[in-house]
């Protein structure tokens, strides 16, 4: 079954599903800058987002089931369940990045931080807009949105070397874990990204 059969005439709840999805995860991409930027009323920003991604794993969770319960699926299982597992994966680093900013009682945000948050956000954005790009069946807006992704994950990664040099110049052991951390979970959301971009032009190959 080609893709445009998929999206237009039959079953539309996988692709409506993973449409909420998206949205959702972009809104925690939104609401993470915000409070990195902002960095205010952390503590309840963070429960804020906890029901971002207890929406998000109610998502998740109605994809497997559906695919389970389905004998043909409009795409390869394999590929609908990547898709949902790698959206989660998005949000949950995303929520650790505000647990450990609070329970790690960072007081302020670093240049590194704001960046990183700046960055994810992007990335999130350009993979919304993939996404919802296969609707149309734009191979070329698809493409675009996806050297993006790669180009903001090299962004992040060289940014994150960065970071991690300079903060082993300091003599705060307990400082550098926790801000290495932080930076690297936000580093590996812009990764999970990436992973989605390469799952939704696979997609595209096969069913086009």
């Amino acid at each position: 079954m080609g893709l445009k059969e998929w999206i237009i005439p039959q079953d539309k709840a996988f692709f409506g599903l993973l449409e909420e999805e998206s949205t959702n995860v972009l809104l925690g991409a939104r609401k993470l800058e915000e409070a990195i930027t902002s960095f205010d009323r952390m503590d309840a920003r963070r429960k804020e987002f906890k029901d971002i991604e207890h929406k998000g794993d109610e998502i998740v969770h109605l994809i497997y089931e559906k695919v389970n319960r389905s004998f043909i699926t409009p795409i390869d299982q394999e590929d609908l369940t990547k898709l949902a597992s790698l959206y989660d994966d998005v949000l949950d680093y995303s929520y650790a990045v505000m647990n450990r900013l609070v329970l790690y009682e960072i007081t302020g945000p670093t240049e590194v931080m704001v960046r990183m948050a700046g960055i994810v956000r992007a990335s999130v954005e350009e993979i919304h807009q993939a996404f919802f790009s296969m609707r149309k069946l734009d191979k070329v807006e698809i493409d675009k949105r996806c050297i993006e992704v790669d180009r903001l994950e090299n962004e992040a990664d060289s940014l994150l070397n960065d970071a991690v040099a300079g903060l082993f110049k300091s003599p705060d052991v307990i400082n550098i874990l926790k801000h290495k951390e932080i930076y690297e979970h936000l580093e590996t959301i812009t990764d999970r990204c990436e992973d989605l971009s390469f799952v939704i032009r696979d997609i595209l190959i096969k069913h086009t």
